[in-house]
């Protein structure tokens, strides 16, 4: 009997699993061909460890260290971006708000023109940055910790969608459409789909939405070096553009509930969004190379569900990250491990509590 069968291959499952097999055998599932398919493999990959509810920066703060200095001969899994906020003259009390939330610096609009060159004077009147926001190399991240896991011990298999879960006197039968797996703990890392794992093992799911967001792909616009700009953002989130490999990826930020799915972008939410870049900038959009979406799950309150439930033993939480779950992983698999050990978390008691699916009972 295995100790840990941890259900979902995302940036959650897989930071889990290898961190468990420090305390026993693990096996990992994946119901797709591929770890990190549907969120982590579309994530927008930024490290701005002001960004979140509470305890989601206490979890981003706790994994800087990791992030930078991650073991020995190691470069870090950061570079460099920055942030920038852009707003209009009837947008000052949101602008205020923002920089208030993701501890932004206001900048003259001059200096904002000069590092991105497209933004349109007639329409921004504000701006603030600030350096600290990062891109994660979530790639290399999830790899080092899938080998990792193997180094460990520990096994995974994709291809595994999990059908049925039946309690035993000693843990847990999970059945997918091929096999069958015995565990004596169950941790449920199934993202969009993590509420139905719970009531497949016949517990009370916690209200977990997966909500699509969708990405365009442009090319350079204008046929700028992109490399060094940083990501820049409306106000409250109402799009943003990133940088990427030559490119520019624009969201609309959506966040429209959704059942869990293998998502696809909407192509009006994106022409909305992509209407509401280019009113900030004086290079039209006239070609997209590429769309796509994943899905952002969340609690009711936002904040993400870790930690055993209240009412059945040898099954953990570990979802709904939201969009948030790369920037938090690495303490926040350190935080499962620790519960489950019966170890004290390093992040405060009070932030243990809010994220402990006990809040929902």
């Amino acid at each position: 009997m295995i100790d840990f069968l941890v259900i979902g291959g995302g940036v959650a499952g897989i930071g889990a699993a290898a961190h468990l097999a420090e305390l026993g055998s693990v096996l990992l599932l994946e119901r797709e061909d591929a770890l990190g398919f549907h969120a982590s493999g579309r994530s927008a990959a930024m490290f701005e460890e002001d960004y979140g509810p509470g305890p989601i920066k206490a979890l981003s703060q706790a994994s800087r260290a990791f992030f930078v200095t991650p073991g020995a001969a190691r470069d870090s899994y950061l570079s460099p971006r920055g942030l920038m906020l852009v707003a209009r003259a009837d947008q000052r009390a949101g602008f205020e708000a923002d920089l208030a939330e993701l501890d932004l610096q206001e900048i003259p609009v001059s200096e904002a023109l000069a590092r991105v060159p497209i933004l349109n004077p007639d329409s921004v009147a504000f701006a603030a940055a600030h350096e600290t926001a990062t891109d994660i190399d979530t790639d290399r991240l999830m790899g080092d910790w899938t080998k990792l896991l193997r180094q460990r011990g520990g096994e995974t298999r994709t291809r595994q969608e999990v059908t049925a879960i039946t309690r035993l006197d000693a843990g847990w039968r999970v059945e997918t459409r091929s096999d069958s797996f015995e565990a004596r703990q169950i941790v449920n890392a199934a993202g969009a789909w993590a509420d139905i794992i719970a009531e497949m093992a016949g517990v009370a799911p916690v209200g977990i939405q997966p909500r699509r967001r969708s990405i365009a792909q442009l090319p350079a616009p204008g046929g700028h070096d992109v490399s060094d700009w940083p990501m820049l953002m409306g106000v409250h989130e109402a799009w943003y553009a990133k940088p990427q490999a030559g490119k520019l990826l624009v969201s609309p930020a959506d966040a429209e509930p959704v059942p869990p799915q293998d998502a696809w972008a909407d192509d009006m939410v994106l022409a909305e969004g992509l209407a509401r870049y280019e009113e900030m900038v004086t290079t039209p959009v006239t070609r997209l190379e590429t769309s796509w979406a994943g899905l952002r799950s969340f609690a009711p309150d936002g904040v993400p569900v870790f930690g055993a439930d209240p009412r059945q033993s040898g099954f953990w939480w570990y979802a709904g990250q939201g969009g948030y779950g790369f920037q938090s992983a690495p303490a926040s698999a350190r935080l499962l491990r620790d519960l489950v050990a019966g170890r004290t978390p390093e992040i405060d008691a009070d932030m243990v509590a809010a994220l402990s699916p006990e809040r929902f009972t």
